[in-house]
């Protein structure tokens, strides 16, 4: 444990907060639901409803119509504390938390999502201009914010990719003792490097091997899942419609959850999509069925991606209201209300 995580521990551990059992905090026994995009895109900073946007009411509103239990909801870092290790930002927390209210009111978990690629404007996690402490930082004030917020679980990074594992695990592992320390004990995400991709999980690659190092996450509340992202085009990038790779998709998925299962860990589909092409939907459905299969090691999927902004002939686009009917059609089917709770209101 490094000198920051044992100082942001202290507090928590004298407090007598500390849990030893998996749960969810509050919320519905398995996530299934899509990414609702919008609040992550633009240049930074962007103009608020004209660059970039949260999912509206309607949109939430139609998608638990679906039946579904969870948004995945992306932001940026540098929207939510336009400074480093400084106060969070009035306005676009007040965003936010209008956007977890509305999801709260239909009944879905939120899942707040850092879309930063482990990076701050043009700085990595770790560097001398976006020390680790900063990460833990802003983890700190979100959880502490959030922390009586029990339909929200915590997304620490969406796919970090260049940073070596060791050191993506030493910041995920301070970030964590940072959202402990605010006496959040609500569910955390945590992705592996190398895009956190199942289809590289455990190979030995240039920045390290996930499927060893991250091993190593510590969360002393012990509710916490390793959040995975997997595409099915010729590269698995999610970059064009085809699924050619949709069967070593399928065998990705099934050896990390045999990895799952080895090591008595869970993992999140946090990332996956398929156009509408009928064998895309099909490589799509059995990935989903074969995560739903195993409860006890899966706490399910998210899709990418609704949001309002995505033009209509993006392939992956699952908004409810623009063209994708076999996606969303086959995503109804994989909701079992007698399985998946909806969150506490």
């Amino acid at each position: 444990m490094t000198k920051l995580q044992t100082t942001l521990l202290a507090g928590l551990l004298i407090a007598g907060t500390l849990t030893s059992s998996f749960c969810l905090a509050a919320g519905p026994m398995c996530l299934r639901g899509v990414n609702a995009a919008g609040a992550e895109f633009g240049d930074l900073p962007g103009r608020y409803g004209f660059d970039y946007a949260y999912p509206t009411e309607q949109t939430i509103n139609s998608l638990a119509a679906m039946g579904l239990t969870a948004i995945r909801l992306p932001v940026r870092w540098e929207r939510l504390q336009p400074r480093l290790s400084k106060p969070l930002d009035r306005d676009e927390l007040a965003r936010l938390d209008t956007i977890i209210a509305a999801a709260r009111a239909a009944g879905l978990v939120t899942i707040l999502d850092l879309h930063n690629y482990a990076y701050f404007n043009k700085a990595r996690i770790g560097s001398d201009t976006v020390p680790i402490s900063a990460f833990a930082d802003v983890w700190h004030r979100l959880a502490n914010h959030l922390r009586r917020e029990r339909s929200v679980a915590f997304g620490l990074m969406n796919e970090p990719y260049d940073l070596p594992a060791s050191a993506w695990l030493e910041a995920a592992n301070a970030a964590i003792a940072g959202i402990r320390a605010a006496r959040a004990d609500q569910l955390i995400l945590v992705s592996g490097t190398a895009y956190s991709g199942a289809h590289s999980w455990t190979s030995d690659l240039p920045v390290g091997n996930n499927g060893t190092t991250m091993l190593g996450v510590s969360d002393p509340a012990n509710n916490y899942a390793f959040e995975l992202h997997q595409y099915l085009d010729g590269d698995y990038s999610g970059r064009s419609p085809g699924c050619e790779n949709g069967p070593a998709a399928l065998a990705a998925i099934e050896r990390v959850n045999a990895w799952l299962t080895a090591h008595d860990r869970r993992g999140f589909l946090g990332e996956i999509g398929a156009s509408n092409r009928p064998e895309c939907v099909a490589a799509l459905e059995k990935i989903l069925d074969t995560v739903n299969t195993d409860r006890r090691h899966w706490l399910g999927w998210t899709v990418w991606a609704a949001g309002e902004r995505w033009p209509s002939n993006y392939p992956f686009n699952v908004q409810p209201a623009q063209p994708t009917p076999s996606v969303l059609a086959m995503l109804a089917r994989k909701v079992d209300p007698g399985t998946c709770r909806k969150a506490t209101r």
